[in-house]
């Protein structure tokens, strides 16, 4: 990531945060680090929360550009995308079709399942397939324990890891609280990974991979934001070909959900054979004390100021031409 953005052309920029998932306490967190390291560097940065304010506004009030700092419906499912296509003004992160696609988790899994990249099994309940009866069937087929959670949310959101058959329906009720769908997912037992990306196309490149070790594996929503017990070990301990086999593989899932500007990848490495499965593709990344991203990028040397101008300068429409890798880049 180029350290030498000039800042006086990037213009007056908008950092989305907040909005009305139920991530939003998540956004403003998110959000609020951004700004402020925007502000440091000289950006001309404003806060713009889409629950409070008309998006027509950001082209009513000169914005050139927007640093998209929403998680979770309506800011990373494409649809805050698709508006800002249409009010031409260039943001963060991927684009519409890649951003709903990535937030879908179903759509996440037949995607790679499609080009053959490594994902857990699973099985999709839909709204008319929650019965109790239903339900009971499906450790038949994952075998247990097994995950259950809404296939669009993120942090943790709704997520129960099921022992037994008699948890099956609480499980899947607390999951359709947050979607009509639900995503039941075999459980991988190892190390829970991550691996971030930024750029696009043959130009993206991957970050250093962060291993997540959590209190007997609860690395849930508030162990994840707001408790000190998870650590983030970056360097991830791993051998050279391993860490760079995972690198590859997160590089093949976001190449092919279409993703750009940046996106991180959530692994599970299975302790018995060492095989990477993929378990989704975050195409809006938490930015704050406690998010992976600035971690990785910290470690490959870059600061928590660096990558939030970087993100802006990269900042584009889905009609931008792809950039083209520089001479001689690791790819």
């Amino acid at each position: 990531m180029s350290a030498t953005v000039d800042v006086a052309k990037l213009g007056k920029v908008a950092v989305l945060m907040g909005g009305t998932s139920a991530e939003r306490e998540i956004s403003l967190m998110s959000g609020t680090g951004v700004l402020a390291a925007l502000r440091t560097q000289g950006v001309d940065a404003h806060a713009f929360d889409p629950a409070e304010r008309d998006l027509g506004e950001l082209k009513r009030e000169g914005f050139a550009r927007c640093f998209v700092a929403l998680h979770g419906r309506h800011g990373e499912d494409g649809s805050v995308q698709g508006a800002l296509e249409l009010l031409g003004i260039p943001y963060t992160g991927s684009g519409v079709m890649a951003s709903a696609i990535a937030m879908d988790k179903v759509m996440t899994k037949r995607v790679w399942i499609g080009e053959g990249l490594p994902t857990p099994r699973f099985v999709r309940l839909a709204a008319d397939q929650q019965s109790r009866e239903q339900t009971r069937a499906v450790p038949d087929v994952l075998g247990l324990p097994l995950i259950v959670k809404p296939p669009r949310e993120g942090s943790s959101i709704g997520i129960t890891k099921v022992a037994g058959y008699s948890d099956m329906q609480g499980a899947v009720e607390l999951a359709a609280r947050y979607d009509a769908d639900v995503l039941c997912e075999e459980f991988i037992e190892g190390d829970e990974l991550t691996c971030p990306v930024l750029g696009a196309g043959a130009a993206a490149q991957a970050l250093p991979v962060v291993r997540i070790v959590a209190p007997e594996g609860e690395y849930d929503y508030h162990n994840k934001y707001f408790t000190a017990v998870v650590r983030y070990e970056c360097p991830c301990g791993l051998s050279e070909d391993e860490e760079g086999g995972i690198q590859q593989l997160v590089l093949a899932a976001y190449r092919t959900l279409g993703c750009r500007g940046w996106g991180r990848a959530d692994l599970m490495l299975r302790r018995a054979d060492r095989k990477p499965f993929l378990l989704e593709m975050n195409t809006s990344p938490g930015m704050t004390t406690h998010s992976l991203v600035p971690i990785s990028a910290r470690a490959a040397g870059i600061s928590y100021e660096q990558l939030c101008v970087g993100l802006v300068a990269a900042a584009a429409l889905d009609s931008d031409p792809p950039p083209r890798p520089a001479p001689g880049a690791k790819v």
